[in-house]
């Protein structure tokens, strides 16, 4: 192991034959900034709402659902996408996210949700992994549209006031305890909601 690794240090202190070290170090920047733009484009890309419904197991279960939703069309015209609600916005929980997503495209690949019969019987297993993400991260989604302290309970229904009052405002619970199907049908849970 230490004769490896002074082979390896030799290498890569020794002066190039044919290359300046200045040549090196110009051709590497670049290298890095193709592959920056490249990662970044791709992360980009795959955080767009066409690309979430370019698959028909989305396309035809959940986004026609949150077609019929606030969040999708309401008074004042501001429509959440799916990256909004599924997808952090700052960049190191983003890629995190996208790095969980990955387990969701072995699902397409291998077409354990590809028919509207399994994406039914799986719909409680999906929705309750995505419930437990929302409830690890205190809702950081939801927070990136709604801030707590920017709302006006004074305008809200008295239920929604208290409710507000007493558990979001004081930490005891988060968004997704409370609202959980408001964007999506949800599945059969009988006692799993109270989970």
């Amino acid at each position: 192991m230490k004769n490896l690794f002074k082979k390896f240090w030799h290498v890569i202190r020794t002066p190039s034959v044919h290359y300046s070290l200045g040549f090196l170090t110009i051709c590497g920047f670049l290298a890095g900034v193709m592959f920056w733009g490249g990662f970044n484009t791709a992360l980009e890309v795959t955080n767009t709402e066409s690309f979430c419904i370019s698959c028909h197991e989305m396309r035809n279960t959940v986004y026609e659902e949150l077609q019929t939703t606030i969040h999708y069309s309401n008074r004042s015209g501001v429509r959440a996408t799916c990256p909004d609600c599924h997808v952090p916005h700052n960049w190191t929980d983003k890629v995190a996210r996208k790095i969980q997503a990955s387990k969701e495209v072995y699902g397409k690949i291998f077409g354990t949700i590809d028919t509207p019969e399994k994406f039914e019987a799986k719909r409680l297993e999906l929705a309750q992994h995505e419930w437990s993400r929302f409830k690890a991260n205190d809702s950081l989604e939801c927070r990136n549209c709604h801030q707590p302290d920017s709302m006006d309970i004074t305008r809200q229904s008295k239920r929604a006031a208290d409710a507000h009052q007493s558990f979001l405002f004081t930490g005891e619970k988060t968004c997704i305890d409370c609202h959980k199907g408001i964007a999506h049908k949800l599945p059969d849970i009988g006692t799993a909601l109270a989970d």
